[in-house]
C-alpha cells in the first residue's frame, strides 16, 4: 500500500510496520507539540465514533503532513480507548472505525478487496459478479449478521465454497475489522500515559457519560422515559444494571419502546451495558420488532403482562388503563395539558 492508504486502513499490518519504523517513541506522540495534530485527530476520532461516526479524509501521498497527522491519530485513538477502558466505548469506536472503512472499500478495486482479505486470513477468489471463499471463512465473520440472508443455508455454495457479491464481500470485510480492533482493546498502556492524556480523558469522559447517561436521564429525543409505566421502567431498570430479562419481557420493552416512536440506536444504547452484548444480534432484533419484515409489533396489554409475570409496581393510573402505550399517552397529555406555554409571564394585580 501506498503512505495514503496506510492512513485510511490504519488497522492493517503494513500500517502498523510503517509506524513503528518511523521510529520515535511513545511519549513524544503523547507530549510533543509537533504531534498535536495528531492527538487532536485521535480525540476526534473518538468523539465521531460515539457520535457522527468516523469521517476519513481525502489524502494523496503527497500530503505528507495529514498523511502522518491521520496514520499517528489511530494509535493515539486507542490509547485514550485502553486508558478509559469502557467496554460501551471500545464496541463504539471499533464498529465506527470498521463502518468508515467499509464506505471506503464500496469504492476499491476487486484486488484490493483481496488484499484486505488476506489480512485477515480470508483466501477469497473472483468470480463474475464477486468473490467465492471457504465456507468457514465465511461463518467466522457472517455470525454476528443476523438477516436471514445471511445464514449459510441461503448461500450458494460449491465444494466448501461460497460465493458472493462484491458488497457482501465489502460487508464481511467490515466484521473482521470490527472484531480485530476489539479484540486488541484495551492495549496495556503504562500508568504515566494515561496521566499525560487527562485532558483528553476528561473531555472524552464527559461525552461518554452524556451518551450512556441519555436514557436515564430520559432524554430520548422527544421520547420522555419520565412518563413511561411501572413495568418498562423495571425493565429498563434491570436491563441497565445487567440482568437478563425473560424473552416476554424484552419483547414487551422493545415494542413498547419502538411503539412511542424511540429509534432503534437510542434502544441498542440501552441494551449495551450487558458483558456478552452482540450489537448485531440486537440490532436485528429490534428492527425486526419495529417492522423490517413488514410487520410491526405492539407490546401486549396489561392482562397478558399479569399473566406472564411482567406487571410490576402498578400505580394508580396502572387501575385506569389497560395497556403500556395506554399509560404513556395518558401521561404525555396530563403533561401538555399543565405545561405552561413558552414565554408567558404571569399577570400581576388588575387589568
Amino acid at each position: 500500500m501506498e503512505r495514503a492508504e496506510l492512513a485510511l486502513y490504519p488497522f492493517t499490518s503494513a500500517a502498523s510496520q510503517y509506524v513503528g519504523e518511523l521510529d520515535f517513541e511513545l511519549d513524544r506522540l503523547i507530549n510533543s507539540r509537533a504531534f498535536q495534530s495528531a492527538r487532536l485527530r485521535g480525540e476526534e476520532r473518538l468523539i465521531q465514533s460515539l457520535t457522527s461516526g468516523i469521517r476519513k479524509p481525502s489524502l494523496t501521498n503527497t500530503d505528507e503532513g495529514r498523511v502522518l497527522t491521520e496514520l499517528l491519530s489511530y494509535p493515539y485513538a486507542k490509547i485514550l480507548v485502553s486508558c478509559l477502558n469502557d467496554p460501551y466505548l471500545n464496541r463504539k469506536y471499533s464498529h465506527a472505525e470498521a463502518e468508515a472503512a467499509y464506505s471506503l472499500l464500496l469504492e476499491r478495486e476487486d484486488f484490493f478487496l483481496r488484499e484486505i482479505g488476506e489480512e485477515f486470513g480470508i483466501h477469497a477468489k473472483q468470480h463474475e459478479r464477486g468473490f467465492h471463499l471457504h465456507f468457514a471463512d465465511f461463518l467466522k465473520y457472517s455470525t454476528t449478521l443476523k438477516a436471514i440472508e445471511w445464514k449459510l443455508i441461503n448461500q450458494r455454495m460449491v465444494h466448501g465454497n461460497v460465493f458472493v457479491e462484491r458488497k457482501d464481500f465489502a460487508r464481511l470485510l467490515q466484521e473482521a475489522i470490527k472484531k480485530s480492533i476489539h479484540e486488541s482493546l484495551p492495549l496495556k498502556v503504562p500508568e504515566k500515559t494515561c496521566t499525560d492524556c487527562s485532558g483528553a480523558l476528561s473531555r472524552l469522559k464527559e461525552i461518554l457519560q452524556q451518551k450512556k447517561g441519555d436514557v436515564e436521564n430520559g432524554q430520548m429525543g422527544e421520547v420522555d422515559s419520565k412518563l413511561f409505566p411501572p413495568c418498562i421502567n423495571y425493565a429498563i431498570n434491570n436491563v441497565r444494571t445487567g440482568v437478563n430479562l425473560a424473552h416476554s419481557m424484552r419483547f414487551a420493552m422493545t415494542s413498547f419502546l419502538t411503539g412511542i416512536g424511540m429509534t432503534i440506536d437510542d434502544i441498542i444504547n440501552m441494551f449495551n451495558v450487558s458483558p456478552d452484548f452482540d450489537e448485531e444480534k440486537t440490532r436485528y432484533q429490534i428492527e425486526h420488532i419495529a417492522g423490517s419484515s413488514g410487520t410491526k409489533y405492539t407490546p401486549p396489554s396489561c392482562s397478558t403482562m399479569k399473566t406472564y409475570g411482567n406487571c410490576h409496581g402498578a400505580d394508580e393510573l396502572c387501575k385506569k388503563i389497560n395497556h403500556p402505550l395506554n399509560y404513556y399517552r395518558r401521561k404525555m397529555w396530563y403533561k401538555n395539558k399543565f405545561k405552561k406555554p413558552a414565554n408567558t409571564k404571569e399577570k400581576k394585580g388588575t387589568e
